[in-house]
């Protein structure tokens, strides 16, 4: 745990650094961070997460942070959609299998990218949480993959209840996803 507090705190004066928000020292490369913890610390991170957006909330700040957390995002989906209730219907008749299928067909990374898009309104630090309670239908790598199409030079921090190496991500330190190249760590 102390080694979780000691990176947490350098999370707020990380993104105070102008060459965060810049996008400088990146070689030209996206401003894709992850900063990842074990799965055990979901609730640390969880609060911590309210304290980065607190100290950058206050009038005039020139950090304007969203959070989308993606469980949430895709729960408001199925009910703006609505089929929210069909969900349960559906494992209920059908079985486990067949909502694993029709909710990893649905919840692709376009319906998540137009929402965040349609969100971004004058912010310009994108915090994404909610990767492992939205596993296994949404995948954080093609998240990450795809978000660039939305947000070029938007500095995009990944809280990711696993690891991540700048090669590779592991959620919750057991399921391979796909390698992920692009994003740093954010702090070590």
């Amino acid at each position: 745990m102390s080694n979780l507090n000691s990176r947490l705190e350098k999370i707020i004066p990380k993104i105070k650094e102008d060459k965060f928000i810049e996008g400088r020292g990146l070689g030209n490369e996206i401003s894709f961070y992850v900063f990842d913890y074990k799965p055990e610390d979901e609730l640390a991170v969880r609060d911590y997460i309210k304290i980065i957006k607190k100290e950058f909330s206050y009038e005039g700040s020139n950090r304007k942070i969203i959070e989308f957390d993606l469980y949430k995002m895709l729960l408001d989906i199925t009910k703006d959609k609505r089929i929210f209730e069909r969900i349960f219907e559906m494992e209920k008749k059908q079985g486990k299998d067949a909502l694993f299928k029709a909710l990893r067909t649905f919840a692709n990374p376009q319906i998540f990218l137009q929402r965040i898009k349609e969100q971004m309104d004058g912010h310009n630090i994108v915090i994404i949480t909610g990767v492992g309670k939205v596993f296994p239908f949404v995948r954080s790598h093609n998240i990450l993959n795809n978000l660039q199409e939305v947000i070029d030079k938007t500095p995009v921090i990944m809280f990711y209840p696993g690891e991540y190496s700048e090669q590779d991500l592991h959620l919750f330190g057991k399921f391979k996803d796909d390698n992920y190249y692009r994003a740093f760590r954010l702090v070590n």
